[in-house]
């Protein structure tokens, strides 16, 4: 465990702070790479406030930039898809199993890294934690309700939800925290094993969902706006088997843990670590495709589904640690990568706001509210391409003028309970008149 106020690297808590509140150890042929820290930045702060730009580690924006392009390219495949033969259905296929589940796994991973940037910025600086933490994850629960039941996308409610865990386990041990990383990805098969009844599995959560469906349809948004409100009403809890934790919080708990034992901020120092948690995904990928979706069916459909996913803990999810292993050790080793993918960064910085925005324009396009399209999976690559350049674009021009995305300010604001300085001069005029 890491002593209240200082960092893993045992670094007072007034040092110039890192995206994890540590202190910039990181070497210096990598650190003009991954971090730059401002005199700027290194001024005490007398309440709580948001990263400076200046403070940030570039390597969790281009995974943040990085997963955002496989959201676009997993959402055309799930809500455009033409069936096709052949040749063709090999890309659908490959999205299928190379992206879609890891995008996601990539972006529960970096919010666990964003719970202990934050915790250990505000314990650092004396704050009240719980107030603030809460209140950033009611800002959060109220955008997932938004995107949930106004563009059909679930995964932010799941988020706010799950990461109230984090504040609870937050002080556990590591091997604590491996433990329950390790229950939190093993209770839904072995609920399934063990055949307990699921109102999502039977009764009125499918035929909402089937709603749902239908309405998507049709050209009345009206229409799609009751289905998805009533899905919404559906999936909250009605039975304790709805509370079992799942991926999400393995997930919080491994970014957590990154940022605690220095593996985010100093890569090149965790190398064996790092390829030992890379080798897991990749091995653990492979057997969920090639073994154990193969095996024979034992008669026992609850049973059959746990085996089929590894009892949660050899799954093909875990490819996603793959991937972000490989982006941090290839930012470390190769810093100039870095400078390449600096416009990948500021669409990751702004990673609510073009989230949101994907949302909604994806619906639109989708929805027989909007235009009904539907892609050829041959298309689905470059129509991600152009889409995550325009996002990338636009996230650069913003950022030139601004701190933050128009919806992370809202967050911060919310979260810290007081307006945050927008525009970019107003903070270089602050700053100048502080020093």
């Amino acid at each position: 465990m890491t002593p209240h106020g200082l960092s893993s690297t045992g670094a007072h808590p007034c040092a110039p702070a890192t995206l994890d509140g540590s202190s910039p150890s990181i070497p210096p042929h990598v650190s003009a790479a991954l971090l730059t820290v401002s005199p700027a930045a290194s001024l005490p702060a007398s309440r709580p406030a948001p990263l400076a730009a200046a403070e940030r580690i570039h390597a969790l924006d281009i995974l943040r930039g990085l997963a955002l392009f496989g959201m676009i390219l997993v959402h055309f495949h799930q809500k455009m898809r033409l069936d096709a033969g052949g040749l063709e259905d090999l890309i659908g296929w490959g999205v299928y199993v190379l992206v879609e589940q890891k995008a996601w796994g990539t972006f529960a991973f970096l919010f666990g890294v964003g719970f202990a940037v934050l915790l250990r910025r505000l314990e650092a600086r004396g704050a009240p934690v719980t107030r603030i933490y809460l209140r950033r994850l009611g800002t959060l629960a109220l955008f997932g309700l938004v995107a949930d039941v106004g563009f059909g996308f679930q995964i932010l409610t799941a988020y706010a939800a799950w990461g109230l865990a984090l504040l609870v386990v937050r002080r556990w041990s590591t091997r604590a925290l491996l433990a329950a990383a390790a229950l939190a990805a093993a209770a839904g098969p072995l609920t399934r094993a063990l055949s307990v009844p699921s109102p999502w599995m039977s009764g009125a959560r499918p035929a909402l969902r089937q709603a749902v469906e239908a309405a998507a349809q049709h050209g009345s948004y009206a229409t799609l706006l009751a289905a998805r409100w009533s899905l919404f009403v559906g999936n909250l809890p009605h039975g304790w088997t709805d509370l079992l934790p799942d991926t999400n919080l393995a997930l919080f708990i491994l970014g957590l843990l990154a940022v605690r034992s220095g593996v985010v901020d100093q890569p090149m120092r965790h190398v064996r670590l790092i390829a030992g948690w890379m080798s897991f995904g990749v091995v653990s990928w492979a057997l969920s495709w090639l073994v154990l979706r193969n095996l024979p069916e034992t008669g026992r459909p609850g049973l059959d589904q746990a085996v089929s996913a590894g009892f949660g803990l050899v799954q093909d999810q875990w490819l996603c640690l793959a991937y972000i292993g490989a982006v941090l050790l290839l930012l470390a080793y190769r810093p100039v990568w870095t400078a390449r993918l600096a416009p990948v960064g500021q669409a990751g910085r702004m990673a609510l706001t073009n989230y949101m925005v994907q949302a909604a324009l994806l619906d639109l396009l989708a929805s027989g509210y909007g235009l009904g399209l539907r892609l050829r999976p041959y298309l689905y690559a470059p129509a991600a391409l152009v889409c995550f350049a325009v996002v990338v674009a636009a996230s650069v021009a913003w950022l030139r003028r601004y701190r933050f995305g128009p919806l992370e300010w809202v967050w911060r604001t919310l979260t810290y309970a007081e307006p945050q300085p927008l525009r970019r001069a107003a903070v270089a005029r602050n700053t100048v008149a502080a020093l």
